[in-house]
């Protein structure tokens, strides 16, 4: 498994900091380097609960095994990190050391259970707290990654499915 070091290593070496800026293209590329599967061929969802929230990747064709087994390797991994209130991955995969959400997430770890479940098309990450400050820092995260992310999913709290 690759250190956060020698991920960021590998992705300034192929971009360099010229690269790594604005583009959506630039994410994509970025994100495939961190996360180890294609992003053209998945597609990554991010809910918002009220009780918390979901970050559900599938790979969009259900013969395509090797994205499907990369986000199964990948999510379990998110799902340990954030946990431990380590967001490194997504300030990789965005260039930026201050991801909306994620210094409080950090701050607040411990008030917050993350849980992989596999899914047909790959996996899910379930994110639940009951505290205020972590849900709304939560889904500040979230909506941020709907944006980034382009994945047209609604930023609005809805219940949980």
């Amino acid at each position: 498994m690759m250190t956060t070091f020698s991920m960021t290593l590998m992705v300034l070496m192929v971009f360099g900091p010229a690269q790594t800026q604005g583009s959506h293209t630039h994410v994509d590329d970025r994100a495939a380097m961190v996360m180890g599967f294609d992003q053209e061929q998945t597609a990554h969802h991010f809910y918002l609960y009220g009780d918390g929230g979901a970050i559900d990747v599938g790979a969009k064709d259900p013969t395509n095994i090797k994205d499907r087994d990369g986000i199964r390797s990948h999510l379990p991994h998110i799902t340990m990190m954030f946990g431990q209130g380590n967001f490194e991955a997504p300030m990789l995969v965005h260039d930026s050391k201050a991801v909306p959400g994620t210094a409080t997430l950090t701050r607040l770890k411990d008030r917050v259970a993350y849980t992989y479940i596999e899914t047909p098309m790959g996996g899910r990450v379930n994110i639940v707290t009951n505290d205020k400050a972590a849900l709304d820092a939560l889904h500040e995260f979230l909506t941020y990654q709907i944006r980034e992310h382009h994945t047209g999913d609604a930023a609005s709290v809805r219940p949980r499915q």
